[in-house]
């Protein structure tokens, strides 16, 4: 997809198409949410809610400083979970990339991060980057 292309889109179209393409790759539904007030333009791509069952949790051990450490966990039980290691491996293998964060993967406002994301849940490799504009 070019640039050009990508700006007759809008925010919610952008958003569908990544959905539908993640899903008729992957056969699972995938969350596709954009930000509120001054994020308005970026999005996030996750799993849905229902899916956030991990958690980072204190372990027993402390690091070399003292500090505790922390294991990630899969607890259903408690609210406000994150996107699991499988997940995150999957939803970075459908978009191309190495890894996603265990919050989801970020795409930046702006029709060229549209273009870029909208190839990578396509299947394809990108056509265009989109670059970060940092206010």
């Amino acid at each position: 997809m070019t640039t050009a292309e990508a700006c007759n889109l809008t925010r919610n179209e952008v958003m569908k198409r990544i959905k539908a393409a993640l899903k008729r790759r992957s056969g699972k539904e995938w969350s596709v949410r954009g930000g509120k007030g001054t994020a308005y333009g970026w999005l996030t791509i996750d799993v849905l809610p229902k899916r956030r069952t991990w958690q980072w949790v204190e372990a027993s051990e402390q690091d070399e400083f003292g500090s505790p450490t922390y294991i990630e966990v899969d607890d259903p039980s408690r609210e406000f979970g994150h996107m699991g290691p499988a997940d995150r491996q999957e939803l970075g293998e459908l978009l191309g990339l190495d890894c996603c964060h265990f919050q989801g993967q970020m795409v930046p406002a702006g029709s060229a991060s549209y273009a870029e994301f909208i190839d990578r849940a396509e299947g394809r490799e990108p056509s265009v980057y989109g670059q970060r504009n940092w206010d």
